[in-house]
């Protein structure tokens, strides 16, 4: 089709202030061009990473602002906080003329990211999420300055470099978690070299990122330990996700006698916690993986990572041909998301649970079926 033009009215919901509370919001879709795409939103998936932003957690949400992945602390808008999710997946209803990958009546999904240089080391290394200018789903301006938004909402109008397609056969409520949660796991399997069969790794707290963390892993061939600080998922580790073994790391004895025993372990943990306990158990050479947004230091004695040349190393989300293989992946795999699905006039209560983690293991908003208009 040719080139969009016209900007366009969508309903997305809001929080105003630091409670977090949302509510419906009528705004201005960004100028869309040839390179874009305009998509209904089908579903969304829900983050951790949001309740960071609604609650300024990080202690850098400036009010009124646009919200998303990351905070940009200098943007200045007279819209709300608008909480827009970045594990959209929708339809596509218009393509720009320049577009060549996608045709109106795809089913597609956006990630985190909507926007980069092009031009940095990182973009022509294709791992765009680590360029210093890409641009977030929500909580940012493109380059016309226009401010994100993501998936919250009726539509969305992105960039075709950052879209990409649902594989046919997959369900979008299942897609939409793997847009972050997925990704967010394979790529560090992908760039550490830790994708061959027969590894023994660990997954550190059994939220939507762990749960998938198990899952990849284990369709990877690798045995699968699961830490968490209690024996209350140990039932849901083993028999429903398959993990291997599950170890209660204030349990000493069961973790001495598993020290030096994992080549990785990827920590989802969100809140300040001690490393020790987990340097302890990484053979020589080991990688601990964090990939939880914490916002206080983290400590740890040297010679845990000396006596062993174990690694403490970060990773985040993937590149857009991480995200493209781990589909693939999932589909060949027939590896699908633990998810729970809501309306939109859910979603104050929905972040509630997930601030208890009281949710098996992501939520889903059904953002077609939603009537967001209140």
């Amino acid at each position: 089709m040719g080139s969009l033009e016209a900007e366009r009215n969508t309903v997305g919901w809001a929080a105003r202030d630091p409670s977090g509370i949302l509510s419906p919001y009528t705004y201005t879709l960004r100028n869309t061009g040839p390179g874009d795409v305009y998509l209904k939103v089908m579903c969304c998936g829900i983050c951790h990473t949001d309740i960071h932003q609604i609650k300024n957690d990080l202690g850098m949400s400036n009010y009124p602002m646009v919200p998303g992945c990351k905070v940009v602390t200098n943007l200045k808008t007279t819209s709300p906080l608008l909480l827009h999710s970045h594990e959209v997946v929708g339809e596509v209803v218009e393509v720009g003329s320049d577009v060549t990958k996608f045709r109106a009546g795809d089913v597609v999904g956006v990630g985190c990211i909507v926007g980069c240089c092009g031009s940095c080391r990182p973009c022509k290394a294709d791992i765009e999420q680590y360029c210093n200018k890409k641009i977030w789903s929500y909580n940012d301006v493109y380059t016309d300055g226009k401010p994100t938004q993501g998936g919250f909402a009726n539509a969305m109008v992105v960039d075709q470099k950052f879209v990409v397609k649902i594989p046919d056969g997959m369900a979008p409520e299942q897609a939409a978690p793997l847009l972050c949660a997925g990704v967010t796991v394979y790529s560090p399997l992908n760039h550490f070299g830790l994708k061959q069969s027969g590894l023994r790794g660990g997954i550190l707290g059994l939220g939507g990122v762990g749960h998938m963390g198990v899952k990849i892993a284990k369709a990877m061939g690798h045995h699968v330990t699961v830490i968490s600080s209690s024996d209350r998922k140990r039932a849901e580790a083993l028999d429903h996700l398959g993990a291997d073994e599950y170890l209660v790391s204030s349990d000493a004895a069961r973790m001495q006698e598993a020290a030096d025993s994992l080549d990785y372990i990827i920590d989802t943990i969100p809140v300040n916690h001690p490393l020790e306990p987990y340097l302890s158990v990484l053979k020589i050479d080991g990688k601990l993986i964090l990939m939880g947004v914490i916002n206080t230091p983290l400590q740890f004695i040297s010679p845990m990572v000396m006596l062993g040349r174990k690694s403490i190393t970060g990773s985040f989300i993937g590149s857009m041909n991480e995200l493209e293989e781990m589909l693939e992946f999932c589909k060949d795999k027939e590896l699908s998301s633990t998810i729970e699905i809501v309306k939109m006039d859910y979603i104050n209560t929905a972040f509630e649970r997930l601030e208890k983690n009281d949710v098996r293991y992501r939520f889903v908003v059904d953002v077609a079926g939603s009537k967001l208009e209140q």
